[in-house]
């Protein structure tokens, strides 16, 4: 697989509480109330904080389910954990399905199957910001709604699943639906060792992909037959922006910095790849990329 400059690359129990006092803690301001052990469910609007580490050993469901629209999730730096159920874990971090305007903000959030999903709906206006994601073993964030942003986020070595079949094993952020992902830092996707599995550290989905700007991704790693991309498009339909981003490879034969899919819409502008096989594969615009 050749590739030109000209095309770029990369294919519970819940504990409510009245809201703190101001002069507690300004971070606690305007809290609905908080949740002081998982699993929890939130079924009532507002904003709901952590004002401790909290955790679980559950291998199955959600630590933190929201079942209703409005939510904000504020962890104040908090930890949310599930390192105990193990590389075979299906727990889901934090979950929102058919819901607008979710908001995740302030978490560090570990060891799960999917760090957070808010996804698979009409909804949209989701925000997910300033998190810690890491040691979580398929997805870090999994998130579709028109007008959604992902930004200012860390997302850590993510890998390892023993309970995923498909060829996928590892995703830094999967995001469908005209989604924002802006100034993330991705670090270490890696496929289970003996799975023939492909690692992503961006991952667009199979719809509209919005834009990818701004992002530093490195340390992409698939096992095997798979293959390791930076970002992959592939399956993506309609217009998508891939702009200012940092991709950083290990030097791996089965790599793409960047992969389109054949007769995309995709515009690639002031990207930096080095390290991978191919700088490319597909994309139709190239403006001002470098490649090492």
């Amino acid at each position: 697989m050749k590739a030109t400059l000209a095309s770029v690359v990369l294919l519970g129990g819940l504990c409510l509480l009245p809201a703190m006092p101001a002069q507690a803690a300004q971070s606690y301001d305007g809290c609905k109330g908080f949740i002081d052990s998982v699993p929890a469910t939130i079924s009532t609007q507002g904003t709901w904080c952590l004002r401790r580490d909290v955790s679980t050993s559950q291998a199955s469901g959600q630590a933190i389910n929201i079942t209703t629209n409005n939510v904000t999730i504020d962890c104040n730096d908090y930890k949310l954990g599930g390192l105990g159920a193990g590389q075979g874990t299906l727990t889901i971090g934090i979950n929102a399905l058919e819901r607008s305007n979710i908001t995740v903000r302030n978490c560090a959030i570990r060891g799960f199957l999917k760090g957070v999903v808010i996804n698979n709906g009409t909804g949209g206006g989701h925000l997910v910001e300033n998190n810690r994601f890491d040691n979580n073993t398929w997805l870090g964030i999994d998130i579709g709604g028109e007008g959604s942003v992902v930004r200012g986020n860390r997302i850590l070595d993510t890998g390892g699943t023993t309970v995923i079949g498909n060829p996928i094993k590892a995703v830094g952020i999967y995001a469908t639906g005209n989604v924002e992902v802006q100034e993330n830092l991705i670090n270490g996707v890696a496929a289970a060792s003996g799975s023939n599995g492909y690692a992503i550290g961006i991952n667009p989905g199979h719809s509209a992909a919005g834009t990818i700007i701004g992002n530093n991704v490195k340390n992409i790693v698939a096992d095997g037959t798979g293959w390791a991309y930076g970002i992959s498009l592939f399956g993506t339909t309609g217009r998508a922006s891939v702009e200012n981003n940092t991709l950083v490879g290990t030097d791996a034969a089965n790599s793409v910095a960047v992969w389109c899919p054949p007769g995309n819409l995709v515009s690639l502008a002031g990207n930096l790849a080095m390290g991978f096989a191919e700088p490319h594969f597909e994309c139709a615009f190239d403006d001002g990329n470098i490649v090492h």
